[in-house]
């Protein structure tokens, strides 16, 4: 077996599975009507017929709830401990996790306190009479949480952490990689476990089609599920009267992992993604990645970080609150991961059932991030490919004429043509114009729309672009997308720069 020489002879040649999965999530719950003063004082005087709404009414509750939590961990004998503060939870509670076989149960209870928002009664005055009334503000403090580690039957090991102060908001974290193998040994398909994900699978195709099943209604039911098993503090008669608990997406993780044939493959993958693609983290190639423009305006550090943990590489693209990551697992596999820290980053809301539109996001960036790996180590032009674009070109009654390789105009047409090749919606005459007229030193209104036409056709043509049916935009052929890569850097990177080289160090001569 020979040893890979580029990110494209590793992808296309060494990668052994492949699967796209949901990673971690980390889920808000929350109840809808309880989040503002008002709809706190709606609780309190419309639904439970109290005068006055006030903090005071809001200690029962709490009392209750945890006076139901001290009996349901007695009843099932489940371990209750104290979080402290700058202990990792996880490694605390991973012994119980291993211990873990058989059915689904509450593996353990921690408690810890923990800042949150919560709502407090202050006095005000009457501007006119004078009299001093309470009112319902919004604020923070520490207060007590329970983090309730459970093991379900289809989603593995997931914790439930709830707030034990009014309104009594809760997160929900979880893995997909977790659900997948519980799918995977549920539906008795053979695999081997790789840390956080799957090295190999009898049934590659049943696995990707487990990954996409796990939608945000699964989710949503996992979280009713277990809300009937663990104590809630609203009674039944809040959840009656409307009170229930809405999910909202605070973070998640979209994975595309490939398992790759042998170590070294890895190696050379991150020595040639490493050396030409620093440049990554860059506006310009952020915006490609994740389809988003981006300008002065847009907040965030824009940059390619490379962080090395003992010998492993792992690369880092941020955008806002987003970014990538692609690393070596476990020397085995290629991991490249999306994390979405705030889903408005890409206009999308935080509800979970904007999920499968949230997924669509990750899980394209992180094949655009592979795909400009791809293009900058792929082959070189062959001889024909080259001398078409070269020469004139007639189809359909049509002629164009060619696109000369050292014609200024056409590299700079070809440079404007690689901004469009991961938009959607592909981009019009307009468009065109607006940037290719400043690489040309002139403004838009310069150019006709009559010469844009022109160079549009010459482009279709010759076979680089294609017409959107039923519309006048225009797409990057997405076989041609190394074509014009190479053809701009073969001028770029190699003829000018040795080209200019030669001239500085030729000696002139005197007559």
């Amino acid at each position: 077996m020979s040893l890979p020489r580029s990110v494209a002879d590793v992808l296309n040649e060494h990668v052994t599975l492949e699967v796209e999965c949901i990673d971690r999530m980390y889920l808000n719950v929350y109840q809808p009507r309880l989040q503002y003063d008002q709809g706190v004082v709606n609780f309190f005087r419309f639904h439970r017929g109290h005068t006055f709404a006030s903090s005071a009414l809001m200690q029962p509750i709490s009392e209750a709830f945890i006076a139901d939590v001290e009996r349901f961990v007695k009843r099932h004998r489940v371990p209750l401990m104290t979080f402290r503060k700058g202990e990792r939870k996880e490694d605390i509670v991973l012994p119980y996790r291993l211990a873990a076989k058989g059915r689904e149960r509450v593996l353990v209870v921690g408690k810890a306190q923990e800042k949150t928002p919560v709502f407090r009664t202050e006095k005000r005055r009457h501007p006119e009479t004078g009299a001093v009334y309470p009112w319902i503000v919004k604020t923070t403090a520490m207060v007590n949480h329970f983090y309730f580690y459970c093991l379900d039957d289809d989603f593995g090991p997931f914790f439930l952490k709830v707030c034990t102060y009014f309104p009594y908001n809760a997160k929900l974290c979880l893995n997909g990689h977790e659900y997948l193998k519980r799918q995977l040994t549920k539906e008795k398909i053979a695999f081997e476990e790789l840390d956080n994900g799957v090295l190999s699978c009898a049934n590659p195709e049943r696995m990707q089609a487990i990954a996409d099943g796990l939608t945000d209604k699964k989710i949503e039911s996992l979280l009713a599920k277990w809300q009937k098993i663990l104590p809630q503090p609203f009674a039944k008669q809040d959840v009656a009267a409307g009170y229930r608990y809405d999910v909202s997406i605070l973070q998640s993780e979209f994975s595309l992992t490939q398992v790759l044939d042998r170590p070294q493959s890895g190696r050379v993958f991150f020595e040639n993604v490493i050396r030409e693609n620093l440049d990554m983290g860059r506006p310009d190639q952020v915006q490609l990645i994740f389809h988003r423009r981006v300008t002065k305006r847009t907040p965030g550090r824009f940059r390619t970080r490379v962080l090395t943990e003992g010998v492993t590489p792992s690369l880092h693209v941020d955008y806002k609150h987003s970014k990538i990551k692609q690393y070596h697992k476990e020397g085995r596999a290629l991991r490249t991961e999306t994390t979405i820290n705030d889903p408005r980053d890409f206009g999308i809301g935080k509800r979970l059932h904007n999920l499968s539109a949230l997924r669509k996001v990750g899980f394209d960036a992180n094949r655009r991030l592979l795909n400009v790996q791809r293009i900058s180590h792929d082959a070189i032009l062959g001889e024909a490919e080259f001398q078409r674009l070269n020469s004139a070109v007639e189809a359909s009654g049509q002629r164009a004429g060619p696109l000369r390789f050292g014609d200024p105009k056409v590299q700079t047409l070809l440079s404007v043509l690689l901004l469009f090749r991961l938009l959607v919606r592909g981009f019009s005459n307009r468009d065109l114009r607006e940037h290719w007229a400043p690489l040309l030193g002139t403004t838009p209104d310069s150019l006709t729309s009559g010469q844009m036409t022109y160079q549009l056709r010459r482009l279709r043509l010759h076979g680089l672009i294609e017409r959107i049916p039923k519309t006048h935009r225009y797409q990057l052929v997405a076989s041609k997308t190394v074509t014009i890569d190479k053809y701009l850097q073969i001028y770029n990177r190699v003829l000018r720069p040795e080209f200019a080289h030669i001239h500085n160090s030729t000696p002139s001569l005197k007559t």
